[in-house]
């Protein structure tokens, strides 16, 4: 039995809990969350022990052998830092921290005290990018020369998150950019154009709700990512990656397989947010880092992937306010 200390219980956390609540082989010890009513929400989620707003004596409990950080943005690096001293195992919501300087102290602190650690790109364990990567990886595309992925959120998120979530491309974009790097490889360069077309209160937040990064890869491939914060329609994630013998699309259009034909017309339905779509993603992500502890492995992705799929969306944020192309290379 592996048990866990819980960091965070909103609306996120609430997804990682229930999860968390079905898995045999771990026990939630405490959740912890500076808002008491939240931690409390969160224990009956999980089933958990107690529930208590200090979240360091959380980290600090002998009886807790693995941390699960799902806290604001803001708070990472310094969560994570306090778990590795503590020698805890540690899963971590993306990213580390907003800046290079903070992700390699981190990495640091990581390495010396050699505990276990995933960051929490939840696409590399849907079941659609899992098996496109696999095919890639057999060869069944031949050459990659064609990168795509397009992603819409189907409501604007809060001001107060706007505030905080380290903007449009390292809060929302660096999946996709992490999906490059895991399907097609190491991006060399790229070039962002940003807009406020959804919300005026981005523009008052210093961000953009709305993007196109052009990629180009280090072994000769192009792609193209588009990122916006709203879709009225639903959902809507939709990747395409093409090479010399083939190609291979990840979209989920429908969220139930029925389709009602009428009058010369169909009906479907959709997603309605990123914890719908990847309800799986977020279970298999948290069952993998389990998995890896019971069998003494370390977990993936680690703290690294995350420091390079971090600088992609650093040097695509730097590409969208200087106006220009921005190499990799340059965002050290």
């Amino acid at each position: 039995m592996i048990n866990v200390a819980v960091l965070g219980a909103g609306r996120m956390g609430q997804t990682h809990l229930r999860n968390l609540a079905a898995m045999p082989e771990v026990r939630v010890r405490v959740v912890a969350d500076p808002d008491a009513r939240a931690a409390d929400r969160g224990r009956q989620l999980a089933r958990a022990d107690r529930a208590t707003t200090d979240i360091e004596a959380a980290i600090r409990d002998p009886s807790v052998d693995a941390v699960v950080i799902i806290t604001p943005t803001t708070t990472h690096a310094s969560l994570i830092e306090q778990a590795a001293r503590a020698g805890k195992a540690i899963w971590c919501e993306k990213p580390i921290a907003l800046t290079l300087a903070e992700t390699h102290h981190v990495l640091r602190v990581l390495t010396q005290q050699r505990v276990p650690f995933q960051i929490g790109f939840m696409r590399r364990f849907d079941p659609g990018y899992v098996a496109a990567r696999q095919r890639i990886a057999a060869g069944a595309l031949g050459r990659i020369e064609t990168f795509r992925a397009l992603s819409r959120d189907t409501t604007p998120p809060p001001p107060e998150f706007i505030a905080s979530s380290g903007g449009l491309f390292l809060d929302m974009a660096i999946h996709d950019f992490d999906l490059a790097r895991f399907l097609v490889g190491e991006v060399r360069e790229v070039h962002a154009w940003g807009a406020v077309l959804i919300d005026e209160r981005f523009h008052a937040a210093g961000d953009a709700d709305t993007a196109i990064t052009l990629l180009r890869f280090e072994n000769g491939a192009l792609g193209v990512v588009e990122t916006a914060r709203r879709a009225p329609w639903g959902y809507d994630i939709r990747t395409e990656i093409a090479g010399s013998k083939g190609k291979i699309v990840v979209e989920a259009t429908q969220k139930t397989p029925t389709l009602f034909l009428r009058d010369f017309g169909f009906e479907g339905d959709r997603f309605e947010s990123f914890a719908d779509r990847f309800e799986a993603a977020y279970r298999l992500e948290l069952e993998a880092f389990f998995a890896a502890l019971r069998e003494g492995r370390m977990p993936e992705p680690g703290a690294e992937e995350a420091l390079q799929t971090l600088r992609v969306a650093l040097a695509a944020e730097r590409s969208w306010r200087e106006g220009r192309p921005v190499k990799v290379s340059e965002v050290a």
